[in-house]
């Protein structure tokens, strides 16, 4: 069972796609994993927190050339083994970057983002996910989401929709009543689903992975 976290015994080929970076080999992992009936991966970016650009925005293309393969490369690989479409990949952070740039003095160079969970975007992708779509855009300076914005509620409700799991009875007993994960507003985002990956419920056969990076991606599913 070890084997399955040693990525050496990939070819050179299939190494080269994903890349030589950590979160390349942590895709390349979690492709390996889900095949042999893992049903739950996540995959960091990195131990430290790169994407958090207070002071320098432009790393972001560095960020993203090495993300960017490796994602498309585990798609690949789960279409080309069948598992893509009961596999459901969410990929993104807990928040995105301001469109403006950061003036605190929490900084010495002037070059970089502050924080914005006022709009920014996410991928989902296999699964029954609508792929080739964006849904939703914020105002005309990228700052708040203004179409179609879409709670982190509703992305979980979404996520466990696909998964053949109804949110609503997912709850949690606290001061005499129970509470739901996705709260009081949390609701599946069918527009973007074409079907359920699991519409039985069935989690003997149901696979999931999350990768979760720190800092937003900008792909398509």
């Amino acid at each position: 069972a070890m084997d399955t976290f040693d990525v050496r015994k990939e070819s050179a080929a299939t190494q080269a796609r994903y890349g030589p970076e950590d979160f390349a080999r942590g895709c390349l992992m979690a492709r390996r994993l889900v095949e042999r009936g893992v049903r739950m991966v996540q995959v960091y970016f990195g131990n430290s927190q790169p994407w958090d650009n207070h002071d320098d925005i432009m790393i972001h293309q560095k960020l993203a050339s090495q993300a960017d393969p490796a994602i498309a490369a585990l798609m690949d690989d789960l279409k080309t083994s069948g598992l893509f479409n009961e596999t459901v990949l969410m990929i993104g952070g807990e928040f995105g970057r301001t469109p403006s740039v950061e003036v605190s003095g929490l900084v010495k160079v002037q070059n970089g983002r502050d924080h914005n969970n006022q709009g920014f975007s996410m991928l989902l992708a296999g699964g029954g996910i609508r792929g080739g779509m964006t849904y939703g855009s914020t105002d005309d300076f990228g700052f708040r989401a203004v179409e179609n914005p879409v709670d982190p509620n509703d992305i979980q409700a979404t996520v466990l929709n696909q998964l053949g799991l109804d949110h609503t009875r997912l709850t949690y007993r606290y001061s005499g009543r129970d509470f739901r994960l996705t709260d009081v507003n949390g609701r599946p985002a069918l527009c973007l689903c074409t079907a359920s990956a699991n519409p039985k419920g069935n989690w003997s056969g149901q696979l999931g992975i999350a990768t979760v990076m720190d800092g937003p991606v900008s792909a398509a599913g």
